[in-house]
């Protein structure tokens, strides 16, 4: 899927015309209409400020995701991420006693 589909299906989502968006953006809706039919490649600037307005991901703009958070916010907790991140930092050897532990603490 390319972005500019993305960005037509995001504004119907939101019941939005291209009025609304180019209004939004600052530019006419002749423009913004280039954008979403693909005819003209859309500013990074505006790209971004479209995800701010859909409250998306660019990942998720740009097609590389289907999950609007996108590919970098993480649904883990704190602990868990914390978790995580010191399990990374630890060799292959220590890696594989906290697997043993937790398979024991999960029976």
């Amino acid at each position: 899927m390319y972005f500019y589909q993305r960005l037509r299906d995001l504004r119907e989502d939101c019941d939005k015309t291209q009025k609304d968006i180019a209004d939004y953006l600052g530019i006419i809706p002749g423009q913004y209409q280039r954008y979403e039919s693909g005819k003209r490649e859309i500013p990074y600037h505006m790209v971004i400020e479209l995800a701010k307005y859909y409250h998306v991901s660019l990942d998720y703009i740009a097609g590389l995701t289907n999950d609007k958070i996108g590919l970098t916010k993480s649904s883990l907790a704190d602990n868990e991420t914390k978790l995580i991140t010191k399990f990374r930092k630890l060799g292959p050897e220590n890696q594989g006693r906290i697997l043993e532990r937790l398979d024991m603490l999960s029976e």
